[in-house]
């Protein structure tokens, strides 16, 4: 099922002046990602600035539930700057946020929004159950094309992969977790690390009014979480004052399973999209940046900074991410000398090879393997305390 089929089988059971679906993305904050015929100002206009005013949608993710956008402020929709420099225009009055499961990439939820003028009225509760089961289709339909894409170990993840899960985490001044569901998949040594990352960030902020990096953190075995920070001086959608967003980045087969179709609705993200396919089946013989950036019709300058700024990521620590999955891989069998792995893998040489694994994955090849395999079996070869 496409999405344009989910709208437009909606709008025949429920009148309405726009629709569109938002998700949260590794980068911070949410984007509107369909329907592909959206105006591109609109959708723009979304991700600069109005997704932190965008409450209906936050909520309806927090609350797991469809709520009504006039009873997510105390004075009203209209009363807003959502409504009177973003929906106005559009004489959007009345709205609904349906909450979405991982409408793009695992781990980050979104919304369906369905918004119409004060002439066609409020909803009715037989609306309100069809937008949401609307949004429920979304997400199984969502959750299929990404199962579909996904092929051998992707496919059946082994226990050294990554688990899944909601990848985002936001917290507030008060250093009280908005959006916690992520802390689920981590250790307390990282959740005590990103804590204390969030009181220093937001400690700092007044200066700036939005900052954004990658941060590593070591969990108890020594591994390196990688995530995408970034703290905003302002997020009324979540709280008053400042929240930090953290972003656990996805890995090799979340990001090689991302389609332009997924996110068409933003014509830039959208072409941005196949630098990653692009990098993802060539980065053995290591694409340098102005090749990668000629496949999508962009200079490197441009290429590089937007596809940081969009995706949270910069196209040198993808094509990182790429190798280190494939040498997690034959790490893992067992059957590979670590200089052919090196060499397979797109390493100048074996050394090389071991400096880049433990910079991005915490620990060496070798000891990598031994956890690996005690992981997959706890009754196998210990790790060692160094190597």
């Amino acid at each position: 099922m496409s999405y344009s089929q989910v709208f437009d089988g909606l709008k025949k059971v429920v009148r309405f002046s726009q629709a569109w679906l938002v998700s949260a993305m590794p980068r911070g904050g949410s984007q509107i990602i369909q329907p592909p015929h959206l105006s591109e100002g609109w959708s723009r206009a979304y991700a600069g600035e109005f997704h932190a005013e965008d409450t209906p949608s936050w909520k309806a993710i927090l609350e797991s539930k469809t709520v009504c956008a006039d009873e997510c402020w105390s004075g009203g929709l209209q009363q807003t700057r959502f409504y009177r420099d973003f929906l106005a225009g559009e004489k959007l009055i009345n709205g609904l946020s349906a909450p979405v499961k991982s409408p793009v990439m695992s781990g980050f939820d979104g919304a369906l929004n369905v918004y119409r003028s004060a002439e066609h009225g409020g909803f009715s509760e037989s609306e309100v159950k069809t937008v949401t089961e609307a949004a429920s289709q979304i997400t199984k339909a969502a959750a299929e094309a990404r199962a579909a894409r996904l092929h051998g170990d992707c496919a059946k993840p082994a226990a050294w992969m990554p688990r899944t899960g909601s990848r985002q985490i936001v917290i507030g001044s008060n250093l009280k977790p908005l959006l916690s569901d992520g802390l689920a998949l981590l250790d307390q040594r990282v959740s005590d690390q990103l804590y204390q990352d969030a009181r220093n960030r937001l400690q700092h902020l007044d200066s700036q009014p939005l900052t954004s990096d990658r941060l590593a953190l070591p969990d108890a075995s020594g591994q390196l979480r990688n995530f995408r920070a970034v703290a905003y001086k302002n997020y009324p959608a979540l709280a008053e004052g400042a929240v930090v967003f953290y972003s656990l980045l996805p890995g090799f087969c979340e990001w090689s399973s991302l389609r332009a179709t997924d996110v068409s609705a933003d014509a830039e993200l959208a072409r941005l999209v196949p630098a990653i396919q692009f990098m993802a089946e060539y980065f053995r013989r290591g694409p340098t940046l102005g090749e990668i950036a000629k496949h999508v019709h962009l200079s490197p300058f441009h290429f590089h900074r937007r596809f940081t700024e969009l995706l949270g990521i910069t196209p040198k620590h993808f094509l990182l991410e790429c190798q280190i999955f494939q040498a997690k891989r034959m790490l893992f069998a067992r059957d590979t000398e670590l200089a052919d792995i090196a060499k397979f893998c797109g390493f100048a040489h074996q050394s090389h090879f071991t400096s880049r694994f433990k910079q991005f994955s915490g620990l060496t090849p070798t000891r990598w393997r031994k956890w690996a395999i005690r992981n997959e079996n706890p009754q196998a070869i210990p790790v060692e305390a160094n190597n």
